[in-house]
């Protein structure tokens, strides 16, 4: 079932409900400039066997209204967006999955909203936190010392704004994802390209938007929430990540309480039919896991 639902003033968001009515809703969180449809097909669909699975475009995505110049907003409104969904949908608690940017979005959740997050599970992200590393042998190193994006993103990232027609467009969105993925396990380029077709016309055209990247992204951290939640949490870890390398995952595990790390072999920034099922099957397990008291 598709809606636009109005979660701020001038504000709507396509979203789509699949699964059981009655079954545990699950909140899925795209990263930056991605819709919804960014969660490929076969990961909902199995998902949505035990759930009832909510996915939805981000502002400045898909079917939801674009209007960043004329509204500007911050990063945080994202989050609140992810909570304005759940009320739409009249859904009072939910696990969340969150990927990139829709990770940090889903820690915004945990420490804001902890009443409303039933667990979460982390991928390709960073902690919203101060709180050191601390590496296996003992040794602590500051936050700004963890690795930071692979030169082969940067490069590629450099050409994201530029003009393309639709089937150059797809083209540069394949490489995009290629480097993403990581250069760890074969790469099926008809299935990307598969993937943005598809985005492209759901979002009715190839145009993109700046708009996450030029959104104020200050008043984030939330060290000593983290720190201290009772919102079960898992982080997958992808040892190819080029985006945040690892280890960005160990990183948030040992800021958030009580995270737990799932390895996911071969995984990049990207979600490859391939690395589907075991992301899956480790989703399922965190959402049937007991909550802690």
């Amino acid at each position: 079932m598709e809606l636009r639902l109005p979660v701020a003033p001038g504000v709507h968001l396509w979203t789509e409900q699949r699964g059981s009515a009655d079954a545990p809703p699950l909140l899925l969180i795209m990263g930056a400039g991605a819709s919804g449809l960014g969660w490929p097909e076969p990961l909902v669909d199995a998902l949505a066997v035990d759930h009832r699975v909510i996915r939805y475009d981000h502002r400045d995505t898909g079917r939801s209204t674009w209007a960043f110049e004329r509204r500007p907003y911050r990063i945080t409104d994202l989050a609140d967006d992810a909570v304005a969904v759940l009320d739409g949908l009249g859904v009072e608690r939910a696990h969340v999955v969150g990927m990139s940017l829709g990770g940090m979005l889903a820690q915004l959740l945990i420490a804001d909203h902890p009443d409303r997050v039933l667990s979460a599970t982390l991928i390709g992200t960073s902690a919203l936190s101060t709180a050191p590393y601390t590496r296996p042998d003992g040794t602590r190193i500051p936050v700004e010392e963890l690795p930071g994006i692979s030169p082969e993103v940067v490069k590629i990232w450099s050409h994201l704004a530029e003009e393309r027609d639709r089937e150059a467009e797809l083209d540069w969105r394949v490489a995009h994802w290629r480097v993403l993925a990581g250069g760890r396990l074969p790469f099926d380029a008809a299935y990307f390209r598969d993937l943005e077709e598809r985005i492209i016309e759901h979002a009715g055209g190839p145009a993109t938007s700046p708009a996450h990247a030029l959104a104020d992204d200050s008043g984030m951290l939330r060290t000593e929430a983290l720190a201290t939640t009772e919102v079960p949490v898992q982080v997958i870890l992808a040892p190819a990540e080029p985006v945040f390398p690892p280890p960005h995952a160990q990183h948030i595990a040992q800021a958030i309480r009580g995270a737990r790390l799932t390895e996911i072999p071969g995984m990049g920034h990207a979600l490859p039919a391939g690395l589907l099922p075991a992301l899956a099957t480790a989703i399922l397990s965190a959402t049937a896991t007991p909550g802690r008291s």
